[in-house]
């Protein structure tokens, strides 16, 4: 998906009256969603996400990218294996912080909603988050790598 098309929807969004908006183009789902019961505003500033979490203005939209999931290559120990792919272009990032430890490493356990790491694009911090509950078999990107949209990310098994 390209980035500009993401940001035009942004920006209708927030111009708009809608309280949610669900996109999906190719293996790429956007999804904006605004504050239950907050008051519609034009120009209302939007974060994707941040590396240290901060608590988001009422009315903002959050932005969600979902997390393409194929199987793995095949191989002798591959059963149930699959591969967690990038879901746009950017530069990868496995921790909040230089100093501070990865998000994840092999043999984590994650849960749904936990950060699985960051990813930069234009500027704006993405967090990917994990849709399902599965153990971390491999981290297939190193910090600060830039990474190309369908590029494995993480090899997971689902719980």
């Amino acid at each position: 998906m390209d980035i500009k098309i993401i940001f035009d929807l942004i920006d209708k969004f927030n111009a708009g009256s809608m309280t949610e908006l669900d996109f999906t183009d190719g293996g790429v789902r956007l999804t904006l969603r605004r504050n239950a019961g907050a008051p519609v505003t034009g120009g209302t500033q939007v974060e994707a996400c941040a590396l240290e979490q901060k608590p988001q203005a009422p009315g903002a939209p959050s932005v969600h990218l979902t997390i393409p999931v194929e199987k793995a290559e095949q191989g002798a120990d591959s059963a149930g294996v699959e591969c967690i792919t990038s879901p746009i272009v950017g530069v990868f990032y496995a921790s909040s912080g230089p100093d501070a430890p990865p998000f994840v490493r092999a043999g984590t356990t994650v849960r749904a909603g936990q950060i699985l790491c960051v990813l930069e694009a234009m500027k704006m911090m993405n967090r990917l988050e994990a849709e399902f509950d599965c153990e971390i078999l491999a981290v297939k990107a190193s910090n600060g790598d830039m990474v190309e949209y369908g590029q494995a990310l993480f090899d997971v098994k689902r719980f």
